[in-house]
This record gives C-alpha cells, sequence and structure tokens, in this order.
C-alpha cells in the first residue's frame, strides 16, 4: 500500500551539540539510543506534577545528524514556548521545518520507520513534499482496536497521567532513563500504586459525543467516552465500575472480553 499524508502534524529540527542531553532531561523516554544509529520513538513532555502536556515523535534520519520532532499542529506552538523556556544555555537550536509526514499499512518505502507504538500502526515518513489524495485508513479504527490514544482528544494536557493512557504498553516511557520533568510522579506510580483508573476498548451501541460521562446503572460516574468507530470505543474508565450496565447519554457501554 502506499501511503498517505499524515495531516496536522508540524516537524522541527533539533541541532546543536547539546541536543541530546537537552531533550533527556525533560521528556519521558530515552533519547541516547539515536546518538548511535538512525530510528524513532515516541515521548510526552509532562508538568512537575506528572501530567501530560504534549506527546510527539523524536526522529533522527538516516545520514543526517539533525533530530526532529514531529507532533501536532493544536499542541506545536505551546511547545515549542516551553522547550525554548527549558533551553536556557544550552547549544540547542530549535527550528520550524517545511517536512511533510506521511504514513501508511503494509511494505515500508525505503527511508521510513515502523511507528514505535504498535506495529498496527505501519510507518511513518518524512520528506519535503506532502502526499496528495483521499485518506486511505481508517486511522481511528485501529487506534480503537488497539487502544491507542490520540493528542488533544484522549490525551488532555494538564490532566492525563501517562501510565493511565496506556505509554508504557505503547513504548513511549523508559523507567531506566534516569530523570526528567514529571519522572518522580510516573515512577512513583509505577512501583508503588496499582493503577485504578485507564484507557480501554469497549463496545458501544449507538454514540455520544466526545468527553460525554459515562454512567453506571445506578448513576455514579464510572469513565469518559471518547473516540468511537464501528462499533468500539475508547474511553478512560475507573477499573472497579466496568461491570454491569454502563450508559452515555443515549449510548450503551459493553464491557468487552480481553478489556481490564
Amino acid at each position: 500500500m502506499t501511503g498517505e499524508a499524515a495531516t496536522g502534524r508540524v516537524v522541527w529540527t533539533v541541532n546543536g551539540e547539546d541536543r541530546f542531553k537537552f531533550l533527556q532531561g525533560l521528556i519521558s523516554n530515552d533519547v541516547l539510543p539515536l546518538q548511535k544509529a538512525p530510528g524513532i520513538f515516541w515521548a510526552a513532555l509532562l508538568t512537575p506534577q506528572g501530567k501530560y502536556l504534549a506527546d510527539f515523535f523524536v526522529i533522527r534520519p538516516e545520514g543526517r545528524d539533525e533530530l526532529l520532532i514531529d507532533i501536532a499542529e493544536p499542541l506545536a506552538a505551546d511547545t515549542f514556548r516551553r522547550l525554548t523556556m527549558y533551553r536556557l544555555r544550552a547549544a540547542v537550536q530549535i527550528t520550524p521545518t517545511d517536512i511533510a509526514v506521511s504514513r501508511g499499512l503494509g511494505a515500508a518505502p525505503a527511508g521510513t520507520f515502523a511507528d514505535p507504538r504498535s506495529p498496527a500502526l505501519g510507518w511513518r515518513g518524512y520528506g519535503r513534499k506532502e502526499l496528495d489524495g483521499e485518506p486511505m485508513v481508517d486511522w481511528d479504527d485501529l487506534r480503537v482496536t488497539h487502544t491507542i490514544p490520540e493528542s488533544g482528544i484522549e490525551l488532555i494536557p494538564n490532566e492525563t497521567y501517562l501510565l493511565e493512557a496506556g505509554f508504557e504498553r505503547l513504548h513511549g516511557v523508559d523507567f531506566r532513563k534516569g530523570c526528567y520533568v514529571g519522572q518522580e510522579v510516573t515512577a512513583r506510580m509505577k512501583h508503588k500504586t496499582e493503577l485504578r483508573k485507564g484507557l480501554v476498548t469497549l463496545g458501544i451501541e449507538g454514540s455520544a459525543p466526545i468527553g460525554t460521562a459515562i454512567l453506571t446503572a445506578d448513576g455514579k460516574e464510572a469513565g469518559r467516552l471518547y473516540t468511537q468507530a464501528n462499533g468500539k470505543a475508547l474511553a478512560h474508565m475507573r477499573f472497579d465500575r466496568m461491570d454491569g450496565d454502563l450508559l452515555a447519554d443515549h449510548a450503551r457501554l459493553i464491557r468487552l472480553p480481553d478489556a481490564k
């Protein structure tokens, strides 16, 4: 299958001798393997209290020393400001580019990278020309089926916690890399507590607006409804309230056999 444009994305270059050290001290994943070889990973920038601010891909293209950051457009301006604030006197330059992002399923073209979150999401490519044509893949259906959150939908700035959103399962957080902003809270959630809430895929009959409260039969809030596709939905749920009848407005939610 040929690729299609991944619209709504912004790409920056990150240059300067301190680029690896700079990102290593800020984001949830390990940057240092990119010192040795081309590659891609997914990571988040957090508040000091461990809450999500933005997620993005960091890429080192083949044959280049600079790094790329691939981020959702609605998050770009605020994230650029924060990174600039953290830069201080570090030898780092973050520069907007006209690089276009493509993605697709099937055999990956030369120079592209497997999506680091899940094999189900295929590959991502970075070039100077955006691909034309209509979308060919129902990416929402893939995300819902494989319980993969999206920037600005299931991933909500100043609200979401990484482990509740599935970042560990999706290779977006490294617990061996050392300190970064928000690391202490994230590590404590990993090692000292049992998660009581998190992102799950449910069956759904009907539909309801994103963000609708999900209620138990006795009216207690059990979670919030997010992306819906082909009879399934992503929801952020309290695990102790997932059994029995669940309603979101006029939609009925159904616990699937492999849900937590």
